[in-house]
């Protein structure tokens, strides 16, 4: 995949999601909960296929600070103390144009998992 540098990268604070636009005119608005419980760190990918961990709790999850590494991504710092992960500019994009198949997934997972969102909610299966 081509590198996917966006033209512009927005943090809104209030409503916690991050804008990337793209040359050409495209333009996503990802929640933070999303960029959290996909990031590329060894703590949520684990260290290949299958070694996945699931993020629970993270509905309120805000993004406090972005830095750029190098020319080719972003690292995110997140309220809860997450900052491992480097964001690609190719995975922020494909965390863009994935993003129905990639939230649905993760919805997926947490019914299974019978795990809550919401750090407040515990979820009992009976």
């Amino acid at each position: 995949m081509a590198e996917h540098r966006p033209s512009a990268i927005n943090l809104r604070r209030k409503s916690k999601t991050l804008d990337l636009e793209y040359p050409g005119g495209e333009s996503y608005s990802l929640p933070c909960e999303y960029l959290r419980v996909y990031s590329p760190s060894a703590e949520v990918m684990g260290h290949g296929p299958g070694q996945e961990v699931l993020q629970t709790g993270k509905m309120h999850v805000a993004i406090v600070d972005i830095k750029p590494v190098g020319h080719y991504a972003l690292q995110l710092v997140f309220d809860d103390g997450h900052d491992t992960g480097l964001y690609s500019w190719d995975y922020l994009y494909e965390l863009c144009v994935e993003h129905d198949t990639k939230w649905q997934r993760y919805l997926d997972r947490m019914t299974e998992a019978g795990a809550a969102r919401d750090p407040e909610v515990q979820v009992l299966k009976l």
